[in-house]
């Protein structure tokens, strides 16, 4: 439901095409002299099949999914993709007619042209469509219709997203008498606030309730021209971990299992931790680590590596290894446990750079080659931190189900650590959990790749917080 969102499509998708045809003619012209691309008549067959399998890739893929492209890195990764069917295509072409020209040079310049040129139209489209939302350009009024926990998160999505073209008004309750600082009105004043605030969308969030109340509803709606939306009661069940089908005239939701039940998925995944942390431990580890113990012993007292228990997959302990951050001091076996949190004093100097860059967890590198830790996955908590939260979130005990990571999905959406308010520490904590088991439940390589990325791209931007 983005504004323009069919229009968005078709300008992002025939401005692509037209950077592959210049892609291709430059890459045809760099790699030989103009003149032989135009003898070879059957090369711009190549050209119009490469156009008409960007269209069906990008499609089956999602390439111009808005709610998937949040981030360049994921992005950068599906043009890659992308690229990839590109490249393919021309070599089996090249190799069916046989050319003998066109071959080497024109793929490598080919792909370094087409990589660039659509990377920078992401970038530049991105970057001018905030800039026209800001501006007001094309905005649309929009109303939310409940007061619970989804009607929140999707006010959330929506402030967080102000290139989906919309100006929140705010929520109305389902309930009368019921106002605050995020509910603006009661369902009977619905028609009020529409006129009002000149609403042009609707949506819908509400649960439990009959259909004489989503008729009543509609008919207001329908009768001031206002477009609606409504998210079903069973919104909290889909995901990808269940599919939605008809069965006759009846949709059933049916449960699939998690991706890692499976040997193969599991196999997979154990193949390239291994791989991603022999090559961190061999081409960063074994420099930085002496660097780190030089500037630790001149900075800190104590030793240079930190080895907490914490709980792994299965509910199993291990030592997990960390490059120490705080002052060494001595524990009182009855204090009470206090999570470190931004600001902590307890932290040094060097402490602060390690936990801002997220160095301080290079050494679970060989966690993960001993196999108790994956790079990518739910955090491992402490055991104290563990029991803390288990009286917060029940479902906790499903981030068992598979191996810590040194980053995740719930990382890179900036849910790590504690903050000192107790309430709002407690929303963070749920919040937390919540995308912990839906990385569990979609989990996927490419997933994986995705989350590395964008916890590099964090680091370099110096966004990541190691608390």
């Amino acid at each position: 439901m983005i504004v323009n969102q069919r229009s968005l499509y078709l300008f992002r998708l025939l401005g692509d095409l037209l950077l592959i045809i210049a892609a291709f003619v430059l890459a045809a012209g760099l790699a030989q002299p103009w003149h032989i691309l135009f003898e070879r008549y059957y090369m711009f067959f190549l050209l119009v099949g490469l156009n008409i399998l960007w269209v069906i890739s990008t499609n089956i893929t999602g390439f111009y999914n808005d709610f998937h492209s949040r981030n360049f890195p994921i992005q950068f990764i599906n043009l890659i993709k992308e690229t990839a069917a590109q490249i393919i295509a021309s070599i089996l072409f090249i190799f069916l007619v046989k050319e003998d020209l066109f071959t080497r040079n024109f793929i490598v310049y080919y792909t370094i042209l087409l990589m660039f040129f659509i990377s920078l139209r992401i970038i530049v489209f991105r970057k001018v469509l905030k800039s026209l939302r800001r501006k007001g350009k094309n905005i649309r009024n929009l109303l939310i219709l409940g007061n619970n926990e989804i009607a929140r998160n999707f006010k959330s999505m929506i402030n967080s997203n102000p290139d989906f073209g919309y100006n929140l008004i705010g929520l109305v309750s389902e309930e009368k008498n019921v106002r605050n600082e995020n509910v603006i009105g009661s369902v009977d004043q619905l028609e009020m606030l529409i006129s009002e605030h000149k609403v042009d969308e609707l949506v819908i969030a509400v649960t439990g309730k009959s259909g004489n109340f989503l008729d009543d509803i509609m008919k207001t709606c329908n009768r001031l021209a206002v477009r609606t939306h409504i998210i079903p009661d069973y919104f909290k069940f889909l995901s990808n971990r269940f599919q939605v089908s008809m069965f006759g005239s009846f949709p059933i939701i049916t449960a699939r299992r998690e991706p890692l039940d499976e040997a193969h998925w599991r196999l997979l995944k154990r193949s390239f931790d291994i791989f991603f942390s022999l090559f961190i431990i061999l081409f960063v580890f074994t420099w930085f680590y002496p660097l780190i113990f030089i500037l630790s012993k001149i900075t800190s007292p104590g030793p240079v590596f930190f080895l907490q228990e914490r709980v792994g997959a299965k509910n199993q302990k291990f030592k997990c290894y960390k490059f120490r951050t705080m002052k060494v001091t001595k524990t009182i076996p009855t204090e009470k446990f206090k999570p470190v949190t931004e600001d902590d004093p307890r932290v040094t100097k060097l402490g602060r750079f390690l936990r801002k860059s997220n160095m301080d967890e290079l050494p679970q590198f060989i966690n993960v080659l001993k196999g108790e830790m994956s790079v990518v996955g739910p955090r491992p908590h402490a055991v104290q931190y563990d029991q803390v939260y288990g009286k917060i979130v029940d479902e906790i005990r499903l981030r068992y189900n598979v191996k810590p990571g040194i980053t995740g999905w719930a990382q890179i959406h900036g849910l790590r650590g504690d903050v000192p308010d107790e309430e709002e520490n407690r929303k963070r904590t749920r919040k937390r959990i919540e995308y912990d088991i839906w990385y569990i439940e979609n989990w996927s390589l490419t997933l994986d790749f995705q989350i590395i990325l964008i916890t590099m791209w964090q680091m370099l931007r110096g966004k990541s917080k190691g608390v």
